[in-house]
């Protein structure tokens, strides 16, 4: 799909550094460098990162029927091509061995759409460069996402290795086996996704042409990051720190990525929907609404709230899907923790997710 008119679519609405361990983030060339040395042209790169619902669960047989109906399908109608969904051919899309044009289908299996649909189409419509948008799908911030500043403490090294023996003891029983606990077992267990986030990236740095033959002898470009994640942070312990690991996280991915400026926009976690937010969903949205109150943040990173977008009649049905089923199939997809799995509200965040994008990039050309 070729640009339309600027925004005319728019919708109407760790590297771990402990207990003697040391950790490079990731072997490659420098992220920015273009893959062909002569071409200016460039590649604006956007990650995309946190836990299931950055993949997303968005059914794509619920987005095809609510696209064709007369209540819903206005609100679509932006996304389509007659009666396709709109495949560009100005925005891409790498998640885990899935690549290509952005189109439905890049949630977390092929039969699922994300928050990427629309913020991608969004980012393509709003930068006259080609857009490319990086998924990782990982774990908690207090472990797997855990950046390599956010350095654990002897209790915490001890309560994890803890943690790790019972359950190993506990298989061990079960199965009738003598496994022993691997040396580098916290190292392992803490900051894999933050790695996992690197390596990506520079792999697809390192093999773009080949990944994208169509984006062949551009320089690629980290211009932003979306945090969507939190849900396995709330208990209380984690919690307690997901304010100043996320402040970690930032500075670290900034570095690692090479990209002190990139644009960081945080969806806040938002499945309580209507209900007000209480216990650990309260304590880890006031961290992510805390990046919006930090000096060092200021004109670089967005927190917004996702659970003013609510599907109200999803919300609503959802405690008797079970009973009628086929009628839940043309409302919502998907569990309270993912949203329900609406195709409204996941698209409603992408929307907004790339309107917080665009600010921060003009933010950045002042």
């Amino acid at each position: 799909m070729m640009k339309s008119n600027r925004i005319k679519t728019v919708l109407a609405i760790a590297v771990l550094v402990l207990a003697g361990f040391v950790g490079n983030a990731a072997a490659g060339k420098q992220l920015g460098t273009p893959s062909t040395a002569e071409s200016s042209k460039t590649v604006k790169v956007f990650v995309m990162a946190g836990q299931s619902n950055i993949a997303g669960y968005a059914g794509n047989a619920l987005l095809n029927y609510q696209a064709t109906v007369p209540a819903t399908k206005d609100f679509f109608a932006h996304l389509r091509d007659g009666a396709k969904w709109i495949v560009r051919d100005d925005v891409f899309v790498k998640f885990a061995n899935r690549k290509g044009p952005l189109t439905i289908g890049y949630g977390a299996n092929k039969n699922y759409t994300g928050i990427e649909y629309e913020f991608g189409h969004i980012m393509g419509e709003y930068l006259d460069e080609p857009v490319l948008l990086i998924k990782v799908w990982g774990g908690m911030l207090y472990r797997e996402f855990r950046p390599p500043s956010a350095k654990l403490s002897k209790q915490q090294i001890e309560e994890e290795l803890l943690v790790q023996q019972n359950r190993l003891k506990a298989d061990n029983e079960k199965n009738n086996t003598d496994n022993t606990l691997p040396a580098d077992a916290v190292i392992k267990a803490y900051g894999g996704s933050y790695r996992d986030i690197v390596s990506e990236v520079t792999n697809v740095f390192d093999n773009c042409d080949d990944l994208f033959p169509e984006l062949k002898g551009r320089k690629l470009e980290v211009a932003g990051f979306v945090w969507f994640q939190g849900f396995s942070d709330q208990p209380a312990k984690r919690a307690a720190e997901y304010k100043k690991n996320l402040v970690y996280l930032i500075r670290d991915l900034r570095k690692d990525l090479n990209a002190p400026k990139m644009a960081f926009v945080i969806p806040m976690i938002g499945f309580n929907g209507s209900k007000e937010p209480e216990g650990g969903c309260l304590a880890v949205q006031n961290a992510q609404w805390a990046m919006n109150e930090m000096p060092e943040f200021k004109g670089n990173v967005k927190s917004f709230r996702t659970d003013v977008f609510v599907d109200k009649p999803a919300e609503a049905f959802f405690p008797k899907w079970k009973e009628n089923f086929e009628e839940w199939q043309k409302i919502g997809s998907h569990f309270a923790c993912h949203y329900y799995g609406s195709a409204l509200w996941y698209t409603k965040i992408g929307h907004a997710t790339g309107e917080a994008m665009i600010e921060l990039l003009k933010d950045e050309q002042k």
